[in-house]
């Protein structure tokens, strides 16, 4: 018997409620970045390149918006394309608001990092969002206690796990500090979807048929 005080805890989503459209969503967003760096290689001649994050300087704030939609080659896209499609469909598992509460976190947050910690030269690419959602996906199960969740997790870690170096320094030409303040970002967003999660739960009504306390003499 159930209690109208009783709390019924949904069961943490691993994949979009609506996976086409959610797959057609992240084809329309990564189809945005080709035509994008189709623009910036045939008609600008790469000037877009310019537009990224410029560490510690007043100009490169703007680029913060900018960077993840930029790529500096044909071949810096196409490396980025297939985790970007898998990933950013496995985040929208929790639903639209979700998916764009957690990449504008990532994306805002883990740039300004970028910007403040940032060596020389101007940085581009999404692979800091990349490196954010998966950071979000692989922490989401532990702060959300989801064995599902987490059983994703650690096939992500393995399919994934090797592209976790790049947090650390040492390739040329690689910002470190974009993997490293996206991923940061994402754990970040990992633990505040779990607690905002938790305090919904805790007003969820009971769904199903509620039968009413006994009352006594």
């Amino acid at each position: 018997m159930s209690s109208p005080t009783d709390v019924v805890k949904a069961k943490p989503r691993v994949f979009p409620e609506h996976p086409l459209r959610a797959a057609i969503g992240m084809l329309v967003f990564l189809a945005v970045l080709w035509v994008i760096e189709a623009v910036d290689q045939f008609v600008l001649g790469g000037a877009l390149d310019q537009d990224g994050i410029e560490p510690r300087q007043v100009d490169g704030l703007a680029g913060i918006l900018w960077a993840p939609l930029l790529h500096a080659s044909w071949a810096h896209l196409i490396a980025n394309s297939l985790p970007f499609l898998v990933l950013g469909f496995l985040v929208l598992a929790g639903g639209l608001g979700q998916f764009l509460a957690v990449t504008a976190l990532v994306w805002l947050l883990g740039g300004f990092l970028t910007w403040l910690t940032g060596g020389f030269g101007v940085t581009i690419g999404a692979s800091g969002v990349i490196f954010g959602w998966l950071a979000f996906l692989l922490f989401r199960g532990l702060f959300a206690r989801s064995g599902r969740q987490i059983a994703l997790a650690v096939v992500l870690l393995l399919l994934y796990g090797g592209v976790l170096w790049g947090v650390l320094p040492g390739t040329p030409g690689v910002s470190w500090q974009a993997h490293l303040f996206g991923a940061l970002s994402g754990v970040l967003a990992a633990r505040l979807v779990a607690s905002a999660d938790r305090r919904a739960g805790a007003g969820r009504p009971p769904s199903g048929p509620v039968s009413p306390s006994p009352i006594g003499p």
